[in-house]
């Protein structure tokens, strides 16, 4: 049980900070790469692409907390 938490919890990491690293900031971070961030491309406006990066993340997040919380009390 252990080991299964522990890769899913690599997994998450890893998509997470893929996740995060989505999200525009004042440069644009990596989002402006795919169009994210601007108004152009196939997202564009990105308000509707906006919301559901971040609805993603909150979840990815609560999932990373809660495999955390589990792994603790399992350990």
């Amino acid at each position: 049980m252990t080991t299964v938490l522990g890769v899913t919890q690599v997994f998450i990491c890893v998509v997470l900070v893929f996740l995060i690293l989505m999200h525009s900031g004042k440069d644009s971070g990596l989002s402006g790469a795919f169009g994210v961030g601007t108004g152009a491309g196939p997202f564009g406006g990105g308000s509707l692409v906006e919301r559901n990066l971040n609805r993603w993340t909150i979840g990815f997040a609560l999932a990373f907390v809660v495999n955390t919380i589990i792994l603790i009390k399992i350990s």
